[in-house]
């Protein structure tokens, strides 16, 4: 027999690779990687577990990663709803970042964030904001698998003074994360209209030399693309284009606005899109042409943009949300089916990030990052279909167990490495200054 550390027992394995449910099948853990995936009714005899855990109700899934959020958000949720993007930004969002965003907002909004995904089955997440420093310490503490944005934009804040000073502190955090298997370091540039040429030059040729992700947000609103085709007199896919930056790690976030030349474009690049179905509905931003992409071959994956404009950073949810919306903006319901998007929210987000040799499915070889769904819940009885209940009826309250890295990080719904009670009490000591 074979020593391991952890032997979870399901009764079902949705491994996503292959494409199959495995019923009563067992995941070997040891070190923190998966060791092994075979039948259930085998593992008396192949391994000796120092932990035994046994899920007789659950679908044991990869953790989910959300390929786009600004995590610390969270404690602007619900401070202005109901309103068109740059109304949403200019009047509202902007002018209280200006007022509120340091470290310590960053670093307990960032909690905030963790321990919303981790009861909801997120597992890593990809994201754009300021302070990259305290989203990454914040990770690491709370053992939260991240890929933390090095941001860029032009113009001053409490974080940068110019694309000079970003660019520096960013590339410091990067260097102090080259030893962390965790979290890592990404480019993430704003948007075209707040990074300018210079810029996104001198990005490009770092990046040429690093090889990082690179997310941004790109042809998110109509008016976005008009204004920069009256000012430029191109699309801003276009300007990207002759700035060199349409290459295989480039993340492109919404793409609700987009020409068939345009997608065919990407796909010859290998561009991902990072789709924020929620997001762009509840600020009337659009619809991401998300089964013509799919067609065209390119990579989609799922985000749920911030707390701010969602409300929520539930996965499930945005899985949800994301498959009937294809259907509906397809006109074809077989656009976009169950397995396909938790595939998108799953494997398609850790390709995006460069992280499918290590996350993204239980393989053997991968880290233990790792979901446990209870689907003998109400809302999914009767149990036809796993992953058809998962993408369609199963909701977060059903997430009992999440393991990061074969870390236990929630436990029969309850966090492990954060304090809930302390999250809550900050979340409610901002609440009380931003509110006056």
């Amino acid at each position: 027999m074979i020593n391991t550390d952890i032997l979870i027992q399901a009764r079902w394995v949705v491994p996503i690779e292959p494409d199959v449910v495995l019923e009563h099948h067992a995941v070997a853990v040891q070190g923190g990687r998966i060791i092994d995936v075979f039948p259930g009714a085998e593992a008396s005899t192949r391994y000796r577990a120092r932990e035994t855990i046994h899920l007789d109700r659950h679908a044991l899934i990869p953790g989910f990663v959300n390929v786009h959020t600004h995590a610390a958000m969270s404690l602007f949720r619900g401070l202005a709803d109901d309103l068109p993007l740059m109304d949403w930004l200019q009047a509202h969002i902007w002018p209280a970042e200006v007022k509120w965003v340091g470290p310590e907002f960053v670093r307990d909004g960032v909690e905030l964030a963790i321990a919303e995904m981790l009861k909801s089955g997120t597992t890593c997440f990809s994201d754009m904001y300021f302070f990259p420093e305290e989203t990454a310490r914040t990770c690491l503490a709370s053992g939260m698998r991240a890929v933390v944005g090095i941001i860029l934009i032009d113009f001053p804040t409490a974080y940068a003074q110019d694309p000079d000073e970003y660019l520096h502190k960013g590339l410091k955090l990067h260097d102090d994360l080259r030893t962390s298997e965790l979290v890592t370091a990404a480019f993430a540039p704003h948007a075209p209209y707040t990074v300018s040429d210079a810029p996104l030059t001198k990005l490009r040729m770092l990046n040429d030399e690093l090889n990082l992700p690179l997310q941004m947000h790109i042809h998110e609103t109509a008016h976005e693309v008009a204004e920069a085709a009256r000012t430029t007199g191109r699309r801003p896919l276009a300007r990207l284009v002759a700035l060199g930056l349409l290459q295989p790690n480039l993340i492109a976030v919404h793409m609700t606005q987009l020409l068939d030349d345009e997608i065919a474009l990407l796909a010859e690049s290998g561009v991902h899109v990072a789709h924020c179905p929620e997001s762009n509905l509840k600020l009337a931003s659009g619809f991401c042409p998300v089964h013509k992409l799919m067609q065209a071959g390119i990579n989609v994956a799922l985000g749920t943009d911030g707390a701010a404009s969602n409300n929520d950073l539930d996965m499930l949810g945005e899985m949800r949300t994301a498959a009937l919306l294809a259907k509906g903006v397809a006109q074809n319901a077989t656009a976009l089916p169950a397995a396909a998007a938790l595939r998108m929210a799953t494997l398609n987000g850790a390709r995006a990030l460069g992280l499918d040799a290590l996350i993204g499915s239980i393989k053997t070889g991968k880290a233990a990052d790792l979901v446990a769904i209870d689907l003998s819940a109400t809302p999914t009885q009767p149990l036809y279909d796993p992953i058809s209940q998962i993408v369609y009826a199963a909701g977060r309250e059903q997430v009992t167990d999440v393991w990061v890295n074969g870390r236990r990080l929630v436990h029969d719904r309850n966090l492990t490495s954060l304090d809930e009670a302390a999250v809550h009490e900050k979340a409610a000591r901002w609440h009380a200054k931003i509110r006056d």
